[in-house]
């Protein structure tokens, strides 16, 4: 892609910056003309008695009806996009670019304008059907077989040469006769009344439904699916008229009306067609001709004439439309060759007529049209034109939801109707072809890539995503807050606040944090500045904490990081206590850190371990040593009489931590502790209650252990878990007295990493 776009100046790429951006200045009839000519096309005349044999007339009209649960939506999208902002050239691009950014946009871009240019193939070859008369007299009057391609290459490059030298003025002007003669012939087929006979001399009955029947199908029918895949392009036309956004007078006016009452009339004509299809002719002779209407008509050959007008009209407005996506393709430097850039967003004459993006396209239709064979494109193209469509329900749905004060569109859509729209395009996709879905996805995919290398710094998926992330947050937040859940209702788990000094330099408790809140619970981590707060300070901590950013992306941490200026460790804390919880719930739990070989730091550790269980927290006291927990390959949980009351959110915790990959091949051992002979008793029940709550933890790694004096149970915890990558100890509230607890974080020297625990809550494992 473009290695630099920023520097290109509208002169360097050859556009005249001084033209008027309105180009023929159109009103609001070439873009009706445009769309409804591209939906009233060959699939109109050609396959639309199929889907009636096949389907029956219910469920053509439930065709019809899930054609355009994806269409409206659409147009509703496009219209309310269109009128928020200038839209220039370049159409459902344009819209699409300046709401995603060039890199979505552009990857949507090219994904369309290879559909459109290759869609002047497909109209054109539909055309050339229209002659199958004249083919038919010709084989039975001078027995001439002659190719379609006859009529198909000359008519494609007659096109080009008009739109080269006249540009679309003309384009429109002919629409206008086409579009003229489209409806007479539809006009023709539903003012007809005679029934089609399958041969001279059957009987009308036979041929003719009585009445109207709405399940009547063929014997051995298509699948709803297969009919639905080969109808579906018949409204995928509704945007054609997006491409002359560049030569509107007024796109936020002409844009909505043009397309929204093109969809409409378009629905209307396919409904009014089916039933009178349903009407006029039995499901055999439906699916035997596909000229069928030419016979119910009451002239057959305006048929074919509608036919030719309608492919012609499509065919038109494609090479209209494709050259100018293309041409704002070229200005926004999304092609990967600066130069082809330059030269494809040229234009020429006062209107900008886009000479070189129609040559282009022109070849492109040429080659394709050559080929004859597109069945297997086609259905490619559809899934470019349905991510497309799908992208712009997308941008009206994410707008709408994260309710951005600069998204003021005069014209409104409602979320819900483009979320339908949304997840309908998913549907359909994987509906007509999974594969073709995937291969559609996935060079989707490469093309994004290589634009998001391109244009670096500019939006894209995660700027997209922000606001609607804002407002999901916001919607979490305050429905938890009011709900007011009881954890014990809901199942506990841990929403803890870990706060540090040393940032960087001391990471023993962010990675305890990490662990425990890689699934199942919340984590805040927050690094205290000493000190006065001012504002260049606040940025200079803001700076620091960047580091430990940094850290949660590449040990992929769930948990959010913060910075906090204090005088002191006391003020700052009772600030963390009154902080919501990041989840919607409120923090239940404090961890606090301190260096085994440091003592200066217990007594700051204690004040702030008193103030929290004093505020009811959970506290959770980490003693970090060189060892930095090992192998992580065993905790050790140690249980005593006094502690009774921490043992659920001990095993809880241990349980939790166990469950992240760093532990994955750890074992969890407990030790029931007592200083009676009935330790064995104490045992027991504790192994109940991981029984009954389902805890991963083995009979056989439940020990008991008697002791009769405080020194005996820091030997038997020294003497047992001194290989302990993790040691997990129970914290009583006569612990948390000053002088007590000071000595009890000093205790258990034998153990490496301690975890000592006091919870305030009563929690339940079962």
């Amino acid at each position: 892609m473009s290695s630099n776009p920023g520097q290109q100046t509208g002169s360097e790429r050859g556009i005249n910056t001084s033209a008027p951006q309105q180009g023929h200045g159109f009103g609001t009839a070439p873009v009706f003309l445009a769309s409804i000519s591209t939906i009233l096309g060959a699939i109109l005349f050609l396959r639309f008695g199929y889907a009636v044999a096949n389907v029956g007339l219910w469920g053509s009209l439930m065709v019809i009806m899930l054609g355009h649960l994806v269409t409206i939506p659409t147009v509703l999208a496009v219209s309310e996009i269109a009128t928020n902002r200038r839209v220039a050239g370049g159409g459902a691009y344009y819209i699409v670019s300046r709401s995603f950014g060039e890199s979505i946009g552009g990857t949507i871009g090219v994904a369309l304008y290879i559909s459109q240019a290759i869609s002047v193939a497909f109209y054109i070859v539909a055309f050339a059907e229209a002659f199958k008369p004249v083919y038919e007299f010709l084989a039975t009057m001078y027995e001439w077989q002659l190719d379609l391609r006859v009529i198909s290459l000359p008519a494609t490059i007659l096109m080009i040469i008009l739109m080269l030298t006249k540009g679309a003025g003309v384009g429109v002007r002919v629409l206008w006769a086409v579009c003229i003669l489209l409806a007479a012939s539809i006009a023709a087929f539903l003012l007809g009344d005679a029934p089609y006979q399958l041969a001279e001399g059957q009987p009308p009955e036979e041929v003719r439904s009585v009445g109207i029947n709405l399940t009547a199908v063929v014997q051995n029918p298509d699948s709803f699916g297969t009919v639905f895949a080969i109808c579906f392009p018949a409204f995928t036309g509704m945007i054609a008229g997006l491409g002359l956004s560049g030569d509107l007078e007024n796109p936020r006016r002409s844009i909505p009306l043009g397309t929204i009452s093109a969809t409409l009339v378009g629905m209307v004509v396919y409904v009014i067609v089916a039933i009178k299809l349903a009407q006029s002719a039995s499901p055999e002779a439906l699916a035997e001709d596909q000229f069928i209407m030419s016979k119910i008509a009451l002239w057959g050959p305006s048929i074919y004439i509608g036919l030719g007008a309608a492919a012609l009209s499509s065919a038109l407005g494609s090479i209209m439309v494709a050259p100018r996506t293309l041409q704002m393709l070229g200005r926004d430097n999304v092609l990967p060759i600066p130069k082809l850039n330059r030269l494809m967003g040229m234009g020429v004459r006062e209107t900008q007529e886009p000479i070189y993006a129609t040559l282009v396209s022109g070849i492109i239709a040429i080659v394709f049209v050559a080929i004859g064979e597109l069945d297997f494109i086609a259905q490619i193209l559809t899934m470019f034109f349905m991510v497309t469509y799908g992208a712009l329900c997308a941008v009206s749905f994410l707008e709408h939801f994260a309710s951005n004060p600069s998204y003021r569109p005069t014209f409104h859509s409602r979320w819900y109707v483009s979320l339908v729209g949304t997840v309908m395009c998913g549907v359909l996709m994987i509906q007509i072809s999974a594969l073709y879905a995937f291969i559609s996805i996935v060079l989707m995919a490469i093309v994004y890539l290589g634009l998001r290398r391109g244009h670096r710094g500019q939006r894209d998926l995660a700027a997209i995503f922000q606001g609607a992330m804002f407002q999901l947050t916001r919607w979490l937040q305050t429905t938890l807050q009011k709900s007011r859940v009881i954890s014990s209702e809901g199942g506990w788990r841990p929403s803890i606040v870990a706060v540090t000094r040393f940032g960087e330099r001391r990471l023993g408790h962010f990675d305890l944090l990490r662990w425990i809140c890689h699934r199942h619970g919340f984590g805040h981590f927050i690094r205290l500045f000493h000190g006065d707060y001012s504002f260049s300070g606040e940025i200079q901590a803001r700076l620091k904490v960047d580091g430990l950013i940094k850290r949660t992306e590449v040990s992929r941490a769930g948990v959010f990081v913060d910075s906090l200026i204090s005088p002191t460790f006391q003020l700052a804390l009772a600030q963390i206590l009154q902080m919501p919880g990041i989840s919607g719930l409120p923090n239940n739990c404090i961890l606090l850190e301190f260096d085994r070989e440091n003592s200066d730091e217990i007594d700051e550790v204690v004040q702030g371990s008193q103030l929290a269980a004093n505020s009811l927290f959970n506290v959770l006291i980490l003693r970090s040593t060189g060892y930095r927990f090992g192998y992580k390959s065993s905790i050790h949980v140690w249980v005593t009489e006094d502690s009774l009351t921490n043992a659920p959110m001990m095993l809880l915790l241990a349980y939790i931590i166990v469950g992240h990959p760093d532990w994955k091949r750890a074992e969890i051992r407990l030790f029931v502790c007592s200083d009676s002979r009935d330790a064995e008793r104490e045992a027991n029940k504790l192994s109940t209650l991981m029984q009954e709550g389902r805890l991963p933890i083995s009979m056989q790694n439940v020990t008991s252990v008697s002791y009769d004096s405080k020194e005996a149970l820091e030997e038997e915890v020294s003497h047992r878990s001194e290989q302990a990558d993790l040691t997990v100890v129970g914290l009583t509230a006569e612990n948390l007295v000053s002088d007590n607890l000071a000595q009890t974080l000093r205790s258990y020297k034998g153990a490496n990493d301690v975890l000592f625990v006091h919870s305030i809550e009563q929690i339940s494992i079962d």
